[in-house]
């Protein structure tokens, strides 16, 4: 296989970002060890106490404004313009898009969207929130962030499925490999005939189902990677 002209499929998790400065949640002194799932990022915590959701999103959606792309976010642009590639991001944030990929596949939603919950539009959000906004299509009053909760189905799963199937090199980046279903990406690639290549700060519970593994910051072994493939 001449994996140099290979379809590429990548998954990018928040550990692509947090050379950025947005926090990864699962690591020591990452998101959800200062903030209970349950109360934060679940229907039920939207609908018990929205406020407190508004809150947590607000702060979330201004620290990724502020944010931009490291080396390995501009690596993957540069990899995209040359190579045949799908880009899938368990990441709400928009570095991808800042360092100028142009198809990314937003599998939990996006901080820079609102969503309704009545109608299902959506469109640019503020970067203030409030339980006071109204949808722009509906006028209802059901407001929320364009993001996948805990308990809800991720966006865009058959196409997904679609690319994995074709995926000739599948590529996880950054990613704990705890969250499901993206954690099982790499037996369905590889079932399809994939090779799959991890690179991670740190080795996963998943780490035994590639055929290759690097070690070290995103921002330095994408680089390294995406030069070995391009040339």
């Amino acid at each position: 296989m001449e994996r140099h002209l290979a379809k590429i499929v990548i998954l990018t998790g928040a550990g692509i970002s947090a050379e950025s400065g947005i926090g990864t949640f699962r690591d020591k002194g990452g998101i959800w060890s200062r903030y209970d799932v349950k109360d934060v990022a679940t229907p039920e915590a939207f609908a018990r106490n929205p406020d407190l959701v508004y809150e947590f999103y607000n702060m979330r959606r201004a620290k990724v404004r502020e944010a931009v792309p490291n080396a390995a976010h501009f690596a993957l642009a540069e990899l995209e313009a040359a190579r045949d590639v799908v880009l899938i991001t368990q990441n709400v944030d928009d570095l991808h898009q800042k360092a100028g990929s142009r198809s990314v596949i937003h599998m939990h939603g996006a901080h820079r969207t609102a969503l309704c919950g009545a109608c299902g539009a959506r469109w640019d959000a503020p970067l203030e929130m409030s339980r006071r906004d109204v949808c722009p299509e509906c006028a209802a009053c059901s407001v929320r962030p364009d993001v996948v909760w805990f308990g809800e189905m991720p966006y865009h799963m058959d196409r997904i499925a679609a690319a994995l199937e074709t995926a000739e090199i599948f590529v996880s980046i950054g990613t704990s490999g705890n969250v499901y279903p993206a954690a099982g990406f790499v037996q369905q690639a590889r079932r399809f005939g994939a090779h799959c290549v991890e690179l991670n700060l740190e080795e996963t519970e998943i780490s035994d189902g590639f055929h290759e593994t690097r070690r070290g910051p995103a921002g330095e072994v994408v680089p390294a990677w995406v030069r070995q493939i391009v040339g």
